[in-house]
């Protein structure tokens, strides 16, 4: 067997922190690596080394071999965890660490090069005699080539790349017009995410579950499943919510699947940690989909159901240690549900969101982990993946995993740039998915292209209203520390009286707050009277007696007049336009185009002067891995293209402007 005394973590976030957990845990140093944009970020923090790599994109830090394997080399690094993502699904990467003798915690260099291709990797499969779906996989690539295949399959059709994965270079076609564009923004999103713009074409299965089963292999031969999981969930062919066990699931159906995985690991003579996905139709027939040489985002729900902590599997197999466990020892108890914490904003489209973490606080229990890759005070920027946490709940039944991760979600707050922990609350509340219905068409059918948040109740504006007018005490307070705090609620001629502005939807609304006595107020918004009493308050959450409900408020005050602001259902910021100077009010763009987040700008399709239309694509631009459309508000004229294609950008800078038809 092999010692391990120290192993680099070659990657970043939540994932980079959980593997340094485990590897703590067994008594093994731990080294970081990381870009010029994560130099203070968590897992930097959390190593017992860190080293750095170069600059922000990708290209020259986490993705460079060559720097990497130096970073090893330097740090006496005798095993590398590549974590998912990056290099983690990279053969040469996998071979050369070989080469330089350093452990690759991670399948043979050969099994990552078949799953890798995903038309390679159902070719083989094909010949194991692995239920596939039907499609194209061949080796021609021109564009005429592929929209025959396609017209061939027949709609719908799933466009995939071949070389990559997490949803990247994917898009369902259901209408020949859309075919060639398709296609070419297919390619181009997979050769700027994996170097290679081959694709594949397979019929679309509508409305299926996704089931993947999680396998496992040692050097001896000996290959075992750990059950599977549900991602079904999904946007834009991203997981947002999983669970284990698949609620449909049957003891038949799981045997067959679990042998099924088993035989496509033993077909490539695969060791360590892999995951198996099938689309799961609604007559109970499953297709393999394709295989993931690496531990999944997901792992978490499996390690909770079984008890077993699969990263530790993967060092003891990297060791050469047998399995942990035989087929028969392996079980499934109770269930658990993770949830996507992303920074993006849903009711803008899902776009990403990028900033400083004002505030991350998520209480941990009984059956609640919380996998995060950053904490408050910390800075999501554009260059990464947009998941920031991940929240894992457990419970003996499917019901009590629920009910405990939605308590979870309301009880905490991630403040100081969009997420969508309101959305993920909303989704967990369905009863689609309460009833365990749900399947990949879920958000699509629930949600379309956006979440429409609940409208904003009474008392969370009169919360904010109270919790900044307390704000406000404190701080005259601390100017007049030999004033009793109780007289500053109070005027000269009685009971002090405030009136506070916000915008809300579009619409200014207004709050009069009257104090009552010292921590008692009447607050009337909207013609409706509120009877407020003060319970509590620490620097990031205050609780409130509204009209005789308890509710606790998080909350960060990030300028006298604005607050960060979240209770159990809606999070959002608020303005008191009644301290904010005019000019300091933002004004309607108009016809100028702003990119919505930080990215690289890869194209601008129009030109001065040129006549454009409603809903027509003006430029492409690629943020958090993926590729957004930025297309025109309303039809009218070019008038300017700052915008200059091949240059990093910054949320609302210029990208078009137009001169907008009446």
């Amino acid at each position: 067997m092999k010692t391990l005394s120290t192993l680099l973590v070659a990657n970043r976030g939540e994932i980079a922190v959980r593997v340094m957990r485990t590897a703590r845990a067994l008594g093994i140093r731990t080294v970081a690596v990381y870009s010029d944009a994560d130099e203070d970020a968590l897992h930097v923090r959390e190593a017992d080394q860190a080293i750095r790599l170069g600059g922000p994109i990708v290209s020259d830090s986490y993705l460079s071999q060559e720097k990497v394997l130096a970073a090893a080399i330097e740090a006496g690094a005798d095993a590398i965890h590549p974590g998912y993502g990056f290099l983690s699904e990279n053969s040469d990467f996998a071979a050369a660490c070989e080469q330089a003798n350093i452990v690759f915690i991670g399948p043979p260099n050969q099994a990552i090069e078949v799953m890798g291709d995903k038309a390679r990797a159902k070719r083989a499969m094909l010949e194991a005699s692995v239920p596939c779906i039907p499609g194209y996989q061949g080796e021609a690539q021109d564009i005429e080539t592929l929209l025959v295949a396609a017209e061939d399959i027949g709609l719908p059709v799933m466009i995939k790349a071949a070389a990559g994965g997490g949803g990247r270079g994917m898009r369902l076609v259901t209408d020949l017009s859309q075919l060639q564009d398709a296609i070419g923004l297919a390619q181009s999103e997979a050769q700027n995410a994996f170097g290679s713009s081959e694709l594949i074409i397979e019929r679309a299965v509508l409305r299926p579950r996704h089931v993947e089963v999680q396998v496992f292999a040692d050097q001896h031969g000996h290959v075992v499943h750990l059950g599977e999981r549900d991602c079904s969930i999904q946007r834009r062919h991203q997981k947002v919510i999983e669970e284990s066990p698949c609620p449909v699931m049957t003891p038949e159906l799981r045997s067959a699947m679990g042998e099924a995985a088993v035989n496509v690991a033993r077909a490539v003579d695969y060791v360590g940690a892999g995951t198996v996905e099938f689309l799961l139709d609604e007559e109970g027939r499953f297709y393999f989909l394709e295989m993931n040489t690496r531990l999944q985002v997901e792992h978490p729900v499996t390690e909770m159901v079984t008890g077993f902590d699969l990263v530790e599997w993967q060092i003891r197999v990297a060791r050469g240690e047998p399995l942990p466990a035989e087929q028969d020892d392996i079980e499934l108890l109770g269930h658990s549900v993770e949830v996507r914490l992303y920074a993006e904003e849903p009711e803008k489209g899902f776009l990403p969101s990028t900033g400083p973490v004002r505030l991350f606080d998520f209480p941990e229990g009984e059956g609640i982990r919380i996998d995060s890759g950053v904490a408050s005070g910390d800075e999501v920027s554009p260059y990464y993946d947009a998941m920031v946490a991940k929240i894992i709940s457990y419970g003996e039944t499917r019901e009590d995993a629920r009910r405990r991760l939605v308590a979870t979600l309301q009880d905490g707050a991630l403040l100081g740039l969009g997420n969508n922990r309101d959305f993920l609350i909303d989704a967990l509340e369905q009863q689609t998915f309460k009833d365990g219905l749900a399947t990949t068409a879920f958000i699509a059918e629930h949600y379309g292209d956006q979440f429409t948040p609940p409208k904003v109740p009474g008392a969370f504006v009169v919360g904010a209203a109270v919790i900044q007018h307390l704000l406000a005490m404190g701080e005259a307070h601390e100017r007049a520390p030999l004033v009793s705090h109780e007289l500053l609620d109070w005027s000269s001629r009685g009971r002090a009286i405030s009136i506070r502005e916000y915008r809300i939807d579009e619409v200014e609304v207004s709050v009069k707050l009257e104090t009552l006595s010292a921590g008692q107020y009447q607050v009337v918004f909207q013609g409706e009277e509120f009877m407020v009493e003060f319970m509590g308050m620490s620097d990031t959450d205050c609780e409130l007696q509204i009209n005789g409900w308890r509710e606790k408020f998080n909350f960060v005050q990030e300028a006298p007049a604005t607050l960060l602001f979240a209770n159990a259902t809606y999070s959002m910021t608020l303005t008191d336009y009644t301290r904010v100077s005019p000019e300091a009010v933002d004004a309607a763009a108009g016809g100028t185009v702003v990119a919505p987040m930080h990215g690289l700008l890869l194209a601008v399709e129009v030109s001065e002067n040129e006549t454009v239309v409603k809903g027509q694509r003006l430029a492409v631009l690629e943020a958090m891995k993926m590729q957004h459309e930025i297309i025109a508000p309303a039809d009218g004229v070019v008038l300017e293209t700052p915008g200059m294609a091949g240059r990093q950008i910054a949320a609302g800078d210029v990208m078009v402007v137009l001169e907008l038809d009446e």
